[in-house]
């Protein structure tokens, strides 16, 4: 194996050293993002006169080529080497010679790797956004072909009152887009301002800090700071944290309207499971391991915090722990929004089981709430007798649209079987809500 270090040593490293500090088998991620790293860096080592140009082109000439077997699919890492930053080193040693060995001239993998993982983040954020705009587009379709649709609301998982499924389902898309906005904010305030080079190991390197400017990479302000801050990791993880928390929800919602308790809607069948055992089950699976997600993106965040508390400056090895719950954060919540924007492209809504749940007239209450308070009848007065009107319907088991007249004004005057009629259905009950701006 080749490694970057080992002159001090006058010991080979113990094979069982080596198998527990390799990372290679999950830092070959960012091999892509070491490449470029180190484009920028030879520019740099010519820029102060450490490379000559033929051997800046060498060297540029082959991280190009092995930049193209990335992208083509046939780069393979050798397992036994430590890390991917040493395996790149080796591979460029084989294709640009001895140019290679100034390669590590004025670098240390403390910077490196803090570049690399930015780079990565860069990349997958933007992914991330996309696959948002993806749901959101699925869910705004979903929304709009069903507009007319009413549904109970919830408070507590009990009747509260009714809303249109076009406002429910929107509840998603703000909060989708919000998450968006958060992961563009982390990338603008938190990584792009901060794509820095010429750190070395802590203290910085002897070049001129305006020889590290590369149009959106600069020199570092602190490299202490440079090398030793994973903020950036954490309020990555922490965003899909909360979309995560997001998708779960839907994913609930989505689970309880399915079951034959509720039995609004129908999940496609390609996007639902059956049983080893019982013939009639259809099981929304994909919605189930979307929740079941939740527990893995919150333990990802919990992990790198508990791991960067009480580290001393500056970069401590415990820091290598903070990829594997990036790279899973973001591969987790990335599929899960790909394979719901297509699960929403499909799901019907079962019109007739739902006017039998609008057909509750609890669900009215505080329609006729405000209707007694929009007659001059103090708000909590009001409150208390539709709360008689309600307490009486369940005591008898009547409907309040059946009661007369006679009836309805022993609780109070301004009560008809007219104003009953009339308010007890869900389009009035939505379109009296004059404080919410809806897209007609």
């Amino acid at each position: 194996m080749t490694k970057l270090w080992g002159g001090r040593f006058s010991k080979k490293t113990n094979k069982l050293v080596e198998e527990f500090t390799s990372s290679i088998h999950f830092d070959q991620k960012l091999a892509k993002y070491d490449c470029i790293g180190s484009l920028n860096h030879v520019a740099t080592l010519k820029r102060a006169k450490l490379l000559s140009t033929a051997e800046h082109n060498k060297l540029a000439k082959g991280l190009k080529a092995i930049l193209k077997s990335i992208a083509g699919g046939s780069f393979k890492v050798d397992p036994s080497f430590e890390d991917v930053h040493s395996y790149i080193q080796h591979v460029l040693e084989q294709k640009a010679g001895k140019a290679a060995l100034k390669l590590h001239t004025c670098r240390s993998r403390n910077d490196q790797v803090v570049f690399d993982v930015k780079l990565y983040c860069i990349d997958q954020i933007w992914s991330t956004v996309l696959a948002i705009l993806d749901i959101n587009k699925s869910l705004f379709h979903l929304a709009k072909k069903n507009k007319d649709i009413y549904v109970p609301g919830y408070t507590h998982l009990q009747h509260a009152i009714p809303v249109r499924i076009y406002d429910h389902l929107s509840v998603y898309s703000q909060m989708f887009h919000r998450d968006g906005q958060r992961l563009a904010t982390i990338y603008e305030n938190s990584i792009a301002t901060h794509l820095t080079m010429g750190s070395g190991a802590i203290a910085g390197t002897f070049i001129q800090s305006e020889k590290y400017h590369h149009d959106a990479i600069r020199p570092t302000e602190n490299s202490i700071d440079t090398v030793s801050d994973r903020d950036f990791v954490i309020e990555v993880l922490s965003a899909l944290s909360i979309l995560q928390m997001h998708l779960s929800r839907l994913a609930e919602d989505m689970i309880l309207w399915s079951t034959k308790e509720f039995d609004f809607i129908d999940i496609d069948d390609a996007f639902c499971t059956g049983s080893s055992l019982m013939p009639q089950k259809k099981n929304p699976d994909v919605l189930e391991l979307v929740r079941g997600y939740t527990g893995r993106l919150y333990g990802n965040l919990v992990n790198v915090l508990v791991m960067m508390k009480g580290l001393p400056l500056s970069y401590n090895r415990d820091m290598q722990h903070d990829k594997e719950p990036l790279f899973e954060s973001f591969e987790i919540v990335q599929k899960e929004l790909n394979v719901l924007a297509e699960l929403f492209k499909n799901v019907k809504f079962k019109k007739e089981n739902i006017k039998k749940q609008l057909d509750d007239e609890c669900l009215y209450a505080t329609d006729l709430s405000d209707y007694l308070v929009q007659n001059k009848v103090p708000f909590k007065e009001a409150h208390a007798i539709i709360g008689r009107l309600i307490q009486y319907k369940l005591k008898n088991n009547i409907e309040l649209r059946s009661l007369g007249d006679p009836e309805l004004k022993k609780l109070h005057p301004l009560l008809t079987s007219k104003v009953l009629k009339k308010l007890i259905d869900p389009k009035t009950s939505v379109e009296s809500k004059k404080s919410v701006r809806r897209r007609k």
